[in-house]
């Protein structure tokens, strides 16, 4: 779709017009307050417009707008120092990015060049940036053939998820495991790319066992593959914890961030890496990014990052986000249109299906969802595969967070009842 010159994809086709927000609330041209259910796919985890992040940004422009990258602007150094001193220890050094896909697209240079390896392990059914090393991470071959060939050496695997639905199988952990060390014992495989236990990318929210990642990192250690953990999608507080790799206890070797790393205020991404892995290869790999790590972005970063320890805002969402799965649940687990209801702290997805067939996906009924919640207030996302994904900012009180779940119930039995 092309609107007022603007290019959108089939997966983010032009929907309506957002003149504001604020908190929980955004604002469409006709001057509708929508509570938000999708916090713009995990990106405004503090609400939208976070007054405390908008004048830490008002400070930074009066200050210095942007530094070259052979220089640094001393919010630079400061913000870096803040996220290295929250990660684990041995994640010490930051790759300044403008977002996601460039900060995936990083860790699979450093990797390669770390390890002398080619071959780069991702997950069918997974997003970790559009371009072209990253679409042959996770994206089906049957959506990229219009962009064939893609960049060699990358291998898809099936995600062991608790829930198989469409033309997934169920993979049992310990059979996806016995497959994994497969492949690596060749030792020829530089890295696997995975996120924290839940896929948040494409809209499939995909949960994988208890014990997923802990078994990865022990393999990749055996056989000295490295790990890279994409947070873009679980970081700052969004499944329970500061960071989705908390949830199990895993240090990877690389992670990435971007959207709720300034809530939405600039765009800036970070490829976390150990001083070891990368000052090796610093010349063989160019990190260059003109507009990585502007001073307006680090000081929104900066100050976002200080309001998630402040208020341990992760701690909401360890609260809020089963509270919403069992109103869900009981409210709508009897009814014929629901294949399942799942999610990790305040990632949460509830998957339609024609005829109870977990085979088949009921696609229309989730967009009809879509549909009737915005109509009647609540803004949500369908993801395809008939899956509808519910991400409310991790600030929403707990009497709008009820509101929206009456709507979303609402909208689903009278889709119901008109098809």
């Amino acid at each position: 779709m092309i609107k007022n010159h603007i290019v959108y994809s089939v997966f983010s086709d032009w929907r309506f017009t957002i003149t504001g927000g604020k908190g929980s609330y955004i604002t469409d041209d006709k001057g509708r307050a929508i509570i938000d259910f999708t916090s713009g796919w995990n990106l405004a985890n503090l609400g939208w417009n976070h007054p405390e992040i908008i004048e830490a940004v008002k400070i930074q422009a009066e200050k210095n707008l942007y530094a070259p990258m052979w220089t640094n602007d001393p919010i630079q150094w400061e913000y870096a120092k803040a996220l290295t001193d929250a990660l684990p220890k041995g994640l010490d050094a930051v790759c300044r990015t403008t977002g996601g896909a460039e900060s995936n697209e990083v860790a699979l240079k450093i990797a390669r060049a770390a390890t002398g390896r080619k071959k780069i392990i991702g997950f069918q059914d997974t997003f970790h940036g559009q371009t072209f090393a990253e679409v042959g991470l996770g994206t089906r071959q049957e959506w990229t053939r219009a962009i064939a060939p893609l960049v060699p050496g990358f291998i898809q695997v099936q995600y062991p998820s608790v829930f198989a639905y469409g033309d997934r199988v169920f993979y049992p952990l310990d059979v996806f495991l016995h497959d994994l060390e497969v492949l690596l014992k060749k030792r020829d495989v530089a890295a696997i790319v995975v996120e924290s236990g839940i896929v948040t990318g494409f809209g499939k929210t995909l949960i994988a066992p208890k014990g997923f990642l802990s078994a990865i990192r022990k393999l990749t250690k055996e056989y000295g593959t490295l790990l890279i953990l994409d947070e873009v999608g679980t970081g700052f507080s969004r499944c329970g914890k500061l960071f989705g790799m908390e949830l199990d206890n895993v240090v990877p070797d690389i992670v990435t961030f971007a959207k709720g790393i300034s809530n939405g205020a600039a765009a800036i991404g970070a490829c976390v890496v150990s001083k070891e892995v990368v000052e090796p290869v610093i010349p063989g790999i160019r990190l260059v990014s003109t507009f990585g790590w502007t001073s307006i972005a680090c000081a929104a970063a900066k100050k976002v990052l200080e309001i998630h320890l402040r208020d341990k805002v992760w701690e909401q969402a360890a609260i809020n986000g089963p509270f919403l799965i069992s109103l869900l649940k009981k409210r709508l687990a009897d009814h014929p249109k629901i294949g399942n209801i799942r999610g990790i702290g305040m990632e949460i997805a509830i998957t339609f299906l024609k005829d109870n067939n977990p085979q088949t996906p009921d696609e229309d009924f989730a967009k009809n969802v879509v549909e009737r919640a915005f109509e009647n207030g609540l803004h949500i996302v369908h993801g395809g595969d008939g899956n509808i994904q519910i991400m409310p900012p991790l600030t929403t009180p707990k009497k709008v967070l009820e509101k929206g779940v009456e709507i979303f119930i609402d909208s689903v039995q009278k889709a119901g009842k008109h098809t």
